[in-house]
């Protein structure tokens, strides 16, 4: 851990940031697991302030959750947190390729395509489930940017980190990518057309997404 490489233009908290936000999703800390700044920043041999600043930050991004006794706990998903984060996106990203059926420009859906192909591409050479996840979340921020709202896009950002972390859970399980692959294919087919059976098409994909990461955590769907 003591050999993190550390880029002096970016400062201390924000590198710890994202290095602790890495290892929470990529499950190297685990839910309801205690982290302990102390420890942490004699493991990277620093201060305690910057690994302070980081932990706050992700706390309010909702992946650490403040404890009196022990710091900081590892936020675990429940039932309820699943269920109402899909209920928000499900909500705003409709609205999202509503939006985008009819402000995106041609070269603007022509971007989404060519995404689509290589991320197509990209998983026959073989590409690595963090590879894949970066498309894939790279799919739904090109249809947020092309529906051309800034206060919508503000929303989805708010809870975004929790968004990628039920992501990263998503993409467990054999064949799993080229299904959510194969349900971005047809969403984007009526975005083509700018037809609204593409929101409908959205919906049932962010459904499936929910079903599939409801089974993952062994939480019983309705």
């Amino acid at each position: 851990m003591n050999n993190f490489d550390l880029h002096k233009p970016l400062p201390y908290y924000l590198q710890f940031y994202e290095k602790i936000k890495q290892m929470i999703v990529n499950g190297e800390y685990k839910p309801g697991q205690r982290i302990n700044e102390t420890q942490l920043a004699k493991a990277f041999g620093v201060s305690r302030s910057p690994i302070r600043e980081a932990m706050r930050l992700l706390e309010k991004d909702g992946l650490l959750v403040a404890d009196q006794k022990t710091g900081f706990i590892v936020y675990s998903l429940s039932p309820e947190d699943v269920e109402e984060i899909y209920q928000i996106r499900t909500a705003l990203e409709s609205l999202a390729i509503e939006l985008c059926i009819t402000r995106a420009s041609d070269e603007e859906l022509l971007f989404i395509e060519q995404l689509l192909d290589r991320t197509a591409e990209e998983m026959k050479q073989g590409a690595e489930d963090s590879r894949l996840i970066e498309l894939n979340e790279h799919f739904h921020q090109l249809i947020l940017q092309s529906s051309h709202n800034k206060h919508l896009k503000k929303q989805l950002d708010s809870v975004n980190v929790l968004i990628y972390f039920c992501r990263v859970l998503n993409f467990k399980g054999k064949g799993r990518a080229a299904e959510i692959l194969d349900e971005h294919q047809q969403v984007f087919t009526f975005m083509k057309k700018r037809s609204l059976k593409a929101v409908e098409h959205m919906q049932k994909h962010l459904h499936h997404d929910l079903v599939h990461l409801q089974k993952r955590l062994n939480i019983k769907s309705d």
